[in-house]
C-alpha cells in the first residue's frame, strides 16, 4: 500500500493502487488484520475514483451544454 493520502491521489494513481489491493484480496494469502486494512484502503480508493470521475463528468457537461441545458452547437430537438 502507498503512504500517499488517498485525497491527494490522481485518478490514475488511485485506480492503479485499487487494482493492486483487489489482487491481494483475491489471492487470499494475507492475514485477517491486513485484509481489513486493505479493504478499508480499497474502499477509500474507490470513493476517490468515483469523486474524480464525477468531477470530470461535471467539467464535460459544463463545456458541452449551454445555459438551457441543451448541447452546444446543435438545434433543440422538436418532437412534432
Amino acid at each position: 500500500m502507498s503512504d500517499t493520502p488517498v485525497d491527494e491521489m490522481s485518478f490514475e494513481a488511485a485506480m492503479a493502487e485499487l487494482e493492486k489491493v483487489v489482487g491481494q484480496l483475491e489471492r487470499g494469502d494475507v492475514a485477517l488484520e491486513q485484509s481489513i486494512a486493505l479493504y478499508e484502503r480499497g474502499a477509500a480508493l474507490k470513493k476517490r475514483c468515483e469523486a474524480k470521475l464525477n468531477e470530470a463528468q461535471e467539467k464535460v457537461a459544463a463545456i458541452t451544454l449551454d445555459a438551457d441545458g441543451q448541447p452546444k452547437g446543435t438545434a433543440p430537438f422538436d418532437a412534432e
